[in-house]
C-alpha cells in the first residue's frame, strides 16, 4: 500500500483529505507543523507529500526543500497562495505539482494516481543503498553522496546490471549489449578490465555489488 503524508495546519481539511486518500485505498500519516513533516518523513516511508505553504513554524517552501534533498519522494503543493510566484516558487523547490485551494478532490485524487506510477516508474531506473546511489535517469553515480566518476563503457555495465538485478549476465551477453559486433570488437579480457575497474570505484570491504559467476559471467549482488 502506498503511503501519503499530509502536512496541513488546518485540522478538518487534514482530516478530511486524509479520510479520502484512505477511502481510495492509501496509506496515511498527518502532520501539522514543518518540524512535525520533517520527523514523520524521517520515521515512515513515503511514497509522496501533500504540503501546505503556509504552516505555523515557517514556509512549506523549506519543508520541501529538505525533503527533496533526504527523503527523494514527490511532493505536492496544497494552497491557498495562488499568486503565480508561489507557484512558480514551488515548482523551482522541486514540486511534481501546485494546486490552489479550494481543489477538487476527484482532480486531486487523479493527479496523485499520475505522481505515483511515475515516480513508480523512475525508481526502477535508480540504484540507492545509502551507501551507491545510480541514477540511470540523470546519468549520475554517487558514492557517500560523494559524484564517482566512471566511463561511458562502465555507466552502460551498470545500466545493464540494473535493469537485470540478481539475474546471470552471462560473458557474451554483456560483449554483445556493451559493444556493437560482441565479441569482435571485444574479447572477455576487456569485459574483465572494464568490470574491475568499475569495481574499484564502487566498492569497498563492506559494499559488495558485482559478482564474477567463474566460467559463465557476471551477476549484480547488491540488494
Amino acid at each position: 500500500m502506498q503511503k501519503i503524508l499530509v502536512v496541513e495546519d488546518d485540522w478538518e481539511m487534514n482530516q478530511g483529505i486524509c479520510y479520502v486518500l484512505e477511502a481510495n485505498g492509501y496509506g496515511v500519516v498527518s502532520a501539522y507543523s514543518i518540524k512535525e513533516g520533517r520527523k514523520t518523513c524521517e520515521e515512515n516511508g513515503v511514497d509522496l507529500v501533500l504540503l501546505d505553504v503556509n504552516l505555523p513554524d515557517g514556509q512549506g517552501f523549506e519543508l520541501c526543500r529538505w525533503i527533496r534533498r533526504h527523503a527523494r519522494v514527490p511532493v505536492l503543493f496544497l494552497s491557498a497562495r495562488d499568486l503565480e510566484e508561489d507557484v512558480l516558487k514551488g515548482y523551482e523547490m522541486g514540486a511534481e505539482d501546485y494546486v490552489t485551494k479550494p481543489f477538487s478532490m476527484k482532480i486531486l485524487l487523479r493527479k496523485i494516481d499520475v505522481i505515483l506510477k511515475r515516480n513508480g516508474e523512475e525508481q526502477g531506473k535508480i540504484f540507492d543503498d545509502g551507501f551507491l546511489r545510480i541514477d540511470l535517469i540523470q546519468a549520475r553515480t554517487e558514492v557517500q553522496g560523494r559524484l564517482c566518476p566512471v566511463t561511458p563503457t562502465e555507466f552502460r555495465i551498470l545500466q545493464e546490471f540494473i535493469a537485470h538485478r540478481g539475474q546471470l549476465l552471462t560473458y557474451d551477453v554483456l560483449l554483445d549489449r556493451l559493444w556493437d559486433g560482441g565479441s569482435q570488437f571485444a574479447d572477455r579480457h576487456a569485459l574483465a578490465v572494464n568490470i574491475n575497474r568499475l569495481r574499484g570505484k564502487i566498492e569497498d570491504k563492506e559494499h559488495r555489488y558485482i559478482s564474477n559467476v567463474y566460467g559463465m559471467g557476471y551477476q549484480w549482488i547488491g540488494q
